[in-house]
């Protein structure tokens, strides 16, 4: 996809916009730094103690027991091996195993076909709509050309709401009316974004119970017409998952991977968990790395993630406190 900006621009653009959003993070940021405060401000000596402190922090922060073990049993050997004097010393270590666990995975959305088909699923009321909304205008925003699939057709209202969202990203809409087959207006939405030499397709689907095997087979049906029509599609199914429901996305992110086989996870309401290490529990368990995260509702608010900023903001209230 072309690209209106360079890349040290959107570089200097993404800074900006997690320096922005970190700000919102305060309330993971508080409680993380609350559990750890006694850790850091006491300097026990680093013994088992502080390291079963510190997984029980990891812990309580919904990171994992997949991810914090692992991470807790590096920093050890870090702490032997670099001679870590102190608990804060440790902590800052810990931060830097983190980031390396994060930035090992690969976060780039695979857009490169021609038209690249993006399948957006999840739950009811996690934000799916106004998420391709969001990325609908990022992607406008960078040169490139987007038609938006209003594949949730169960609620009038639904189809409304990406009409709005879509008209303020300046995507054309491909939908049918109130009821209509989800299949039929995916076929037509490729059809026409296949004739219009559009770049990029994001399909709409209804909210989804994990728990619902019908509902669950109808998205199956949905991945099927994009891979007759574009046999290498969908080439991102990107499941929509709300920060504040913490290890419950968990389940969620289990089942329509284990229905659809999920690419990349988009994280919203960012800023409303107190328990920010959700992501890394999803991320390790399944496999399926974090690929856009949201805070607020303007029409910018959605980003690619990016796990050092990310990890700075969550451990900056533990700064604070030391300082």
């Amino acid at each position: 996809m072309s690209r209106v900006a360079s890349r040290d621009e959107q570089g200097e653009s993404r800074v900006a916009w997690w320096r922005r959003m970190s700000r919102r993070m305060d309330k993971a940021s508080e409680q993380f730094a609350v559990q750890v405060q006694d850790i850091v401000l006491l300097r026990r000596d680093l013994d088992d103690s502080f390291y079963d402190d510190l997984l029980e922090v990891l812990l309580a922060a919904d990171v994992g027991m997949a991810t914090a073990e692992p991470v807790i049993t590096t920093l050890r050997r870090r702490v032997l091996e670099e001679r870590i004097p102190d608990a804060e010393a440790a902590l800052m270590a810990l931060k830097e195993e983190m980031v390396a666990v994060l930035e090992a995975r690969d976060r780039v959305l695979r857009l490169d076909a021609r038209p690249s088909v993006v399948l957006v699923v999840g739950v009811n009321g996690n934000g799916k709509t106004t998420t391709i909304g969001k990325l609908a205008h990022r992607l406008r925003t960078e040169g490139g050309s987007v038609l938006v699939a209003a594949a949730d057709t169960y609620r009038a209202a639904a189809i409304e709401q990406l009409r709005v969202w879509a008209e303020r990203a300046k995507a054309p809409v491909v939908a049918h009316q109130h009821g209509a087959d989800p299949g039929a207006v995916v076929y037509d939405a490729i059809q026409a974004g296949v004739a219009r030499g559009i770049e990029v397709i994001l399909v709409d689907t209804a909210g989804r119970l994990h728990t619902k095997a019908p509902l669950m087979e109808e998205l199956k049906k949905i991945q099927r017409v994009v891979q007759r029509l574009v046999p290498d599609g969908p080439h991102e199914t990107l499941l929509v998952l709300e920060a504040p429901t913490g290890m419950n996305a968990l389940t969620q992110a289990r089942a329509f991977h284990d229905a659809l086989g999920v690419t990349g996870l988009v994280l919203t309401k960012l800023d409303g968990t107190a328990r920010g290490g959700t992501l890394l529990a999803i991320e390790a368990e399944l496999g399926i790395p974090v690929k856009l995260v949201g805070m607020g509702e303007g029409i910018d608010d959605l980003n690619v993630f990016d796990p050092r900023a990310y990890l700075d903001a969550l451990f900056a209230g533990v700064l604070q406190v030391h300082s």
